[in-house]
């Protein structure tokens, strides 16, 4: 590994003799986590608390709390010993549980028996946790954290109406926060440790390996002779490195460096430039087969296999990033931008990068579709991808010829990935482990169930409202966030109550039509409610609606699952899932807090505040799908269900757009106007096929005819 490559992966003072250290600390680290997931067989428990215990030690020294000017030999030590206590602790916890079981057996009604060890190695955790989170992405999580304890402990007797909650012991909270699937070393651990460290890893291998140089030579090979076809280079190549790093800020750092320069050099605004790469950066997230960190823990929570939620995600994303192309188009058509600019490909680099770049992802589609955990799908696809590299290696060597480019993935190269893999995930592996404790909090008190409720009942079973404040919600936290903490976070809290409405509707629809079967309408007779006696007979929907709203959540989610078959009830809990997801997106390009129109702002050289503002009417993607999942069977439909929803869906975005700019191939009127309004409608009614082909026939009749009136115009204009 060169100079330039150790400064790259770790920076430590300047100092080499720290940053070998490190770095061989993470190749190893990393070499662990691939061991763990095929070979070797430790408990859950221990993987979980030896991954925390790797990426603290890493957090301590990477994210140190002296400032590089003066950071000295003593602040190296400290943050060293800090580290390796944390470590320390995070071992003793998982070593310590049979003795616990044992000492708590052994007195009978006792509460839990821990040791003086075991107390000091739970605060250190405690500590550590809400410690290394605040320095990797600031305050909000350990204010979280801090309220969930102090919920749990104390305040939650002091709440009102639903929000109370009895105060549990010391002892007791500290075994649920150390041991419990929700706490520490549980399920979000797990998510970190089995799946999303490895997917990083990959990434890592795909960057190093060239294949990020494929995703910029094929996106000019598809877009180089389009108007404005460095925007779409912008858009196909974030789309793609997407499947690499699954951040929307790593993305616009990587591709933007290209994209951005290349986009003003073609004549695109520098605010709509860093708007662009921002919108479409926040897309890879979106973007199968990785989809970030996203998919993991959807499937953790939903029980969904990983492979049906990236099948269902192909074309949303593919709508999510033609809204983006569409609104490059128009403004290339507005201001005359994107003409005469030299896209050459570099044919090297294309062939060989795209042999590292589809044969591994084909290897880990093929095998995640074949029923394979992710792990082990994520494992094979890095050897897969170190042999490419060497095969392309001898293909140079034989043609001896500038067809291949390759990257030789020798052990150099192969430690450098591995570094940068690990080093990337230091700070979703804190943030995770760090929200089990307020994940066990929440389940421990029922807060869910309450905030679940409180969404019911503000929407009033409208799932426009529900979605609204679940938006609403998703921008706050974003603003203190990573993308997947708030995603996390907002699943616990809300998938219930969307789920619920969406269920609600269903039931209401019963109700109207009557439910006959006795063992179904007798549930309905535990709410006291004067609309239970038209159950047999059927009722309007007002007065079904009334009976719904009066059922207790306590009952309901008792009535739902015995009236709701339960191959129904999943997919409401993936489409809950899935808006959840999209909508948590929307922080990375929504003002006042968007880190990656900002990074994209940089970059471009224009103002922060307006690059955001021009980011969010790009991405507006974010929040058109999320509606359609709630109202199309874009999720739950058969094949050619979606593909119909998808295929004009994709007309009723572009008419959005073209209202938003007040242009399309030209600019358009009055009367444009009113069919672009008209066709967006029809276009967007589901399943609908008569008012679909009407709609997209008005929005094509603009384009036709804001195109005439464009040639109009530059005919009668002076020479």
């Amino acid at each position: 590994m060169d100079a330039y490559s150790r400064s790259d992966c770790f920076d430590i003072d300047n100092n080499e003799h720290r940053s070998w250290l490190l770095i061989a600390f993470a190749v190893a680290f990393g070499v662990w986590h691939i061991l763990t997931n095929l070979v070797l067989t430790e408990p859950g428990k221990w993987q979980n608390a030896i991954h925390f215990a790797g990426f603290a030690f890493l957090a301590s020294v990477i994210h140190s709390p002296f400032k590089k000017s003066v950071q000295s030999r003593f602040a190296w030590l400290f943050d060293l010993s800090y580290g390796s206590i944390v470590a320390a602790a995070a071992l003793w916890v998982a070593w310590a549980e049979n003795g616990l079981y044992e000492r708590t057996l052994a007195v009978t009604g006792q509460a839990w028996q821990f040791t003086p060890i075991d107390w000091a190695a739970g605060f250190i955790l405690v500590f550590a946790a809400i410690d290394l989170s605040r320095r990797v992405s600031g305050w909000v999580i350990p204010i979280l954290v801090l309220l969930a304890l102090s919920y749990i402990l104390f305040l939650g007797s002091y709440m009102p109406g639903v929000f109370r909650a009895a105060s549990l012991p010391l002892n007791d909270v500290m075994f649920r926060t150390l041991y419990n699937d929700e706490g520490l070393f549980g399920i979000l651990a797990s998510i970190s440790s089995v799946n999303i460290t490895l997917f990083m890893i990959f990434g890592g291998f795909l960057v190093v390996s060239g294949a990020s140089n494929f995703v910029i030579e094929l996106a000019k090979v598809v877009a180089g002779r389009i108007k404005g076809g460095a925007a779409f280079v912008a858009v196909l190549s974030s789309a793609l490195t997407g499947t690499i790093s699954g951040s929307a800020i790593a993305n616009t750092a990587s591709t933007g460096v290209i994209t951005i320069p290349l986009m003003k050099a073609n004549g695109f605004r520098p605010k709509f430039a860093a708007g662009v790469e921002a919108a479409s950066s926040t897309g890879g997230q979106l973007m199968p087969p990785i989809m970030g960190a996203g998919a993991f823990v959807m499937a953790s929570y939903t029980s969904i296999p990983y492979g049906t939620i990236v099948a269902v995600s192909v074309v949303p994303a593919i709508l999510y990033f033609m809204s983006v192309a569409f609104i490059v188009r128009i403004e290339a058509v507005k201001y005359d931008a994107g003409s005469e600019i030299d896209l050459t490909v570099d044919r090297g680099k294309l062939m060989s990068g795209g042999l590292v770049f589809v044969i591994p992802l084909t290897v880990m589609i093929w095998l995640l579709l074949s029923g394979v955990t992710p792990a082990y799908a994520a494992c094979w696809a890095i050897a897969a991808l170190i042999l490419t590299s060497w095969a392309t290696s001898l293909l140079a060597i034989v043609t001896s010829g500038d067809l291949f480019k390759p990257v030789a993935m020798g052990p150099n190269r192969i430690a450098e990935a591995l570094a940068s893999g690990i080093k990337v995930s230091v700070m979703t592996a804190v943030l995770l482990v760090t929200i089990g404790i307020m994940n066990n909090a929440i389940v421990t008190s029922g807060v869910g169930n309450s905030f679940s409720l409180m969404i019911a009942q503000w929407s009033q079973g409208s799932m426009v409202l529900a979605i609204l404040l679940v938006g609403l919600a998703s921008l706050v936290l974003g603003m203190g966030l990573p993308v997947t903490a708030a995603y996390i976070i907002l699943a616990i809290l809300t998938a219930p109550a969307l789920a619920g409405i969406m269920s609600d509707q269903l039931i209401v629809e019963q109700l109207v039509q009557g439910i006959s079967d006795p063992s179904k309408s007798a549930l309905f007779f535990l709410v006291d409610h004067p609309n239970t006696a038209l159950i047999a007979e059927g009722m309007t929907r007002a007065q079904a609606w009334d009976l719904i709203a009066a059922i207790p959540f306590e009952i309901a989610v008792t009535i739902r699952p015995a009236l709701i078959d339960p191959a129904i009830a999943t997919t409401f809990l993936l489409t809950a899932h899935l808006i959840i997801f999209w909508l948590s997106q929307d922080s990375n390009v929504t003002p006042p807090v968007c880190l990656a129109a900002f990074t994209a702002a940089g970059i471009a050289g224009s103002r922060p505040m307006a690059t955001g503002f021009e980011s969010w009417k790009i991405a507006k993607g974010l929040y058109i799908v999320p509606l359609m999942f709630a109202y199309t069977p874009l999720i739950s439909g058969e094949f050619m269900e979606v593909i119909q929803v998808g295929f004009f869906g994709l007309f009723g975005i572009y008419a959005t757009n073209a209202l938003i700019q007040q242009y399309s191939e030209g600019p358009i009127g009055v009367i444009d106007l009113v069919a672009l309004i008209a066709g967006a409608c029809l276009a967007f009614w589901p399943m609908f096929l008569v008012a679909n082909v009407a709609g997209a026939a008005l929005i094509v009749f603009v384009i036709f005819n804001s195109k005439r009136r464009l040639r109009a115009r530059a005919a009668a204009a002076p020479a």
